[in-house]
């Protein structure tokens, strides 16, 4: 464990000396040599988008958490931003309570698989009482309830190749998590809020709680989970819809 510690401060060294030395573009491609580049690395921002994600992620390397809460610190008003899905496939499946639901895991799997919400229900379920910051400037505090993703990729058996986990929801938000987010404990395949089942405003029947960062990573309304090596050619190639609307792919907090 201590030589990984010392190759982390050795890189996180290495990206801050470049950046004073040389500007972000140095730090940018030694980012590169360590794997450390975000799907939207390119652009007007990208070199910052590198050098942010770059660096959290050395910093975090051993699942720091982020903070939870006690149930006296529950928001008494937990506002959303924009209604359920008005697809028809959405609104047939919640008019039955979700009961022919099915979320799809597949991709870089050895078992790729279909869960009802029962099913998901029978693993080990977690619950964590967490901030949810908006990036427009509010937030409030609720407990969320779920399995983790972890859990189920462990179930269903990732390659060693898969680096990201990419997050199809019933509406356009669609998104991609690395792997090291889809690993850690507080991030929740989430099916209740609050003590009772997800409110359709929230995401029912199933949304993900990716807690280490900015609220838009946490996909609401969710129907496959695919694992991947690489975002290049999955849909506009930047690993979720957020940089086409102005938003980095990469949103820790």
């Amino acid at each position: 464990m201590s030589g990984l510690l010392t190759r982390r401060r050795l890189i996180a060294t290495g990206i801050t000396a470049a950046v004073g030395a040389s500007g972000l573009a140095a730090a940018a491609r030694i980012a590169k040599r360590y794997g450390l580049i975000p799907p939207d690395h390119s652009g007007i921002y990208g070199v910052g988008n590198t050098l942010t994600y770059a660096s959290q992620r050395i910093l975090t390397a051993n699942h720091s958490r982020a903070r939870e809460f006690s149930r006296s610190e529950i928001s008494t008003i937990a506002p959303v931003n924009g209604g359920p899905p008005e697809s028809e496939e959405y609104e047939r499946l919640g008019s039955d309570t979700f009961r022919d639901w099915r979320l799809t895991v597949d991709g870089l799997v050895a078992r790729p698989t279909t869960f009802s919400l029962s099913e998901l229900r029978r693993f080990p379920q977690r619950s964590q009482i967490t901030a949810h910051a908006c990036e427009e400037g509010w937030s409030f505090i609720a407990q969320w309830t779920g399995v983790p993703l972890s859990t189920v990729l462990d179930y269903v058996g990732i390659a060693p190749a898969a680096r990201f986990v990419v997050l199809v929801p019933f509406d356009q938000y669609w998104d991609s998590i690395d792997m090291a987010d889809a690993a850690h404990p507080q991030t929740l395949l989430a099916y209740g809020m609050n003590g009772t089942d997800l409110p359709a405003d929230h995401g029912a029947p199933l949304r993900i709680r990716v807690e280490r960062q900015l609220g838009y990573k946490s996909i609401k309304y969710l129907k496959r989970l695919t694992v991947v090596d690489s975002l290049e050619h999955v849909r506009n190639g930047l690993g979720s819809l957020s940089p086409d609307i102005g938003y980095s792919w990469y949103a820790g907090i």
